[in-house]
């Protein structure tokens, strides 16, 4: 089976959205500058970050994985990806309560932590599970169930907003770093995740 892998894009700062983030905001205000590398200047196709191999390379790396498990802000805010997140995958959605209407697409809504890590892992096969949204994520860490973290660091300060790991617990988690990639508008830094334990 694959491995499980948080891929977010975040500012110096430690911020994944600026602040008031909802769902006809996604982003909050001025979060958008995190994902400027995806625009496509004058809508030329061929100038779009044509320098940029780093965030190309890691965008494919992202759209080759087998599923998709986020958590349920992060899905309502998106928009919930019309139920595809990318290439028909399925999509895991972590939630605490999940609602009588089912998700649109290729999407379901599992409860339970470990259940929903269980549940991306066998729908991706062989290939890796895309993870996304700061609440999964920290309940995914402390469940054990996040096997690599890749960080794509913007150079910006947004100064306030959600951040991706304000609310761990008190515990130290060990990692490797695997990857240190620069490129033009970001650094991407790949870490295995070792384990945790108390201070």
């Amino acid at each position: 089976m694959g491995r499980i892998v948080l891929y977010m894009w975040t500012s110096l700062d430690g911020f994944i959205a600026g602040p008031e983030d909802g769902p006809d905001k996604g982003l909050g205000i001025g979060g958008e500058r995190l994902h400027d590398f995806l625009t496509v200047p004058d809508g030329d196709p061929a100038s779009a970050r044509a320098d940029d191999d780093v965030g190309a390379a890691v965008m494919a790396e992202a759209m080759s994985t087998g599923a998709v498990l986020v958590g349920r802000k992060t899905f309502d805010y998106a928009g919930q990806w019309h139920g595809d997140h990318h290439d028909g995958v399925p999509i895991v959605v972590l939630t605490r309560s999940a609602p009588e209407e089912p998700p649109p697409g290729h999407a379901r809504y599992v409860t339970d932590v470990v259940e929903a890590a269980t549940q991306a892992r066998e729908a991706a096969g062989e290939r890796d599970v895309l993870c996304h949204g700061a609440s999964a994520a920290q309940a995914l860490l402390r469940a054990g169930e996040i096997d690599e973290i890749a960080l794509q660091i913007v150079p910006v300060l947004l100064g306030q907003g959600r951040r991706l790991f304000d609310e761990l617990p008190p515990e130290i988690v060990e990692l490797e770093l695997l990857r240190a990639l620069d490129g033009p508008d970001m650094v991407h830094l790949r870490y295995r995740v070792l384990g945790g334990g108390e201070r």
